[in-house]
């Protein structure tokens, strides 16, 4: 599924950013590489699943049998492989073996004897020989949806890792799906349309549609600084508040007010599979806002969790998106302002040592001393200048600034004394 991958990508994002750990930035890009190669059509967009089954079988096209493995690698090679990806003769299902690492690395470096960045890379070539291998099988089908919800949540991990990784393919990838998502998703009104398949874009979008793409939007936007994106942001979240915002009660109904007529209209609460669209619609709200010094938006949002009290209290385990926009707005939330000096190069150093700290709750603009900033972006900018032509970082909290940091060592210090 397109949304799983996005969300554990995302959270292995910020474990790697919270604990330094290279083995999760690698599931990060195994994940995204897979997306990029398995589950993105020409146009940019992604698509909405993959089937386990191939050939009426479940899992024919993933699973291995310890005898394919034998024939394929040398002994010792199989030897290696077999002992990491707990391929035995009995198979850990069905008789065959699902390959996966119940160990750690390290440990299992120790365990067998050998130097862990020599067994890192004979395991590397052994997966690339299998890789050869399975690629020759009868593929699964894939289901080749362009569903929006599904697409912004895979734009803000891509975004996320993009930034984090310095991965700028993965940030490319993302610009493609807002393009066509923007060009091809929407009416000629503006409005977003739910599903895309066989060059056609149907059905009219539902609050998740709207509420993913605009946080897709956003970290995107936070990932390459065009101010396009951060622009079609407030346009949406105006259409969404227009078409499904409920002001007496708070919150969102889960159809626009144009929809077709149902017995009810309902409100979309609780996680499932995916973040409830009232809990990404008030996540959202709440980083454009902080982007945009736009304290309507902040009203919105913060009535939305209103009313989405009850579930997380209660119900804790099916409102933890709702939780992390409560987290992000009781803060501390920090809006982080880069302005550029006489040196592109030294505001990329400043973004690397900023997105290799974990500071979950933060926005981040990037603004040069030379170009007129976005009018939206007016109220978090004004003011402030890159001092003595060097790259300056500005932290901020609803408006009130810290003094300003120089260079790379300035923004060191800083943030030493905010995680102080």
């Amino acid at each position: 599924m397109l949304y799983d991958n996005a969300l554990l990508a995302s959270s292995y994002v910020e474990a790697y950013q919270a604990t330094g750990d290279e083995d999760y930035a690698r599931i990060v890009r195994e994940t995204l590489d897979y997306v990029l190669n398995e589950m993105t059509q020409p146009q940019g967009g992604f698509y909405s699943t993959q089937d386990a089954d191939s050939e009426g079988v479940e899992g024919k096209f993933f699973v291995w049998s310890e005898q394919e493995i034998v024939d394929l690698l040398c002994e010792e090679d199989a030897r290696l492989f077999c002992s990491c990806y707990d391929v035995t003769p009995r198979g850990n299902w069905e008789g065959h073996t699902i390959l996966n690492r119940p160990r750690p690395h390290g440990e299992a470096a120790a365990a067998l004897g050998i130097d862990p960045q020599e067994l890192r890379d004979k395991l590397a070539a052994c997966r690339k020989t299998l890789f050869e291998v399975r690629a020759k099988r009868i593929a699964p089908a894939r289901d080749d949806k362009v569903l929006v919800a599904w697409n912004g949540l895979m734009m803000a991990a891509m975004a996320q890792a993009g930034r984090v990784l310095h991965e700028p393919r993965y940030v490319a990838a993302v610009t493609a799906a807002a393009d066509f998502l923007l060009q091809e998703m929407r009416n000629e009104s503006g409005r977003l349309l739910h599903s895309y398949k066989a060059g056609r874009a149907r059905f009219n979008a539902y609050l998740d549609d709207y509420s993913c793409l605009i946080d897709g939007l956003v970290e995107l936007y936070q990932a390459n600084f065009d101010v396009r994106y951060l622009e079609a942001a407030a346009g949406l979240a105006k259409i969404m508040i227009d078409q499904f915002h409920e002001p007496e009660q708070g919150g969102f109904y889960y159809t626009s007010h144009d929809h077709e007529q149902l017995i009810t209209r309902q409100k979309d609460l609780q996680d499932s599979a995916t973040p409830s669209g009232n809990s990404m619609a008030a996540t959202a709200l709440l980083k454009l806002a902080r982007l945009t010094g736009r304290r309507d938006l902040e009203e919105i949002a913060v009535g939305t969790l209103r009313m989405l009290s009850g579930v997380m209290e209660r119900h804790p385990s099916a409102a933890g998106q709702a939780l992390l926009a409560v987290d992000f707005l009781i803060g501390p939330t920090r809006e982080i302002v880069l302005v550029d000096g006489g040196h592109a190069e030294a505001g990329d150093a400043v973004l690397r040592e900023l997105d290799s700290r974990f500071l979950p709750n933060k926005v981040v603009v990037r603004t040069s001393a030379a170009a007129s900033p976005s009018p939206m972006l007016a109220p978090l900018v004004e003011g402030k200048s890159a001092i003595e032509d060097e790259a300056t970082v500005y932290l901020c909290e609803q408006g009130t600034c810290a003094a300003p940091a120089q260079g790379v060592a300035g923004l060191k210090t800083a943030l030493d004394g905010v995680a102080g």
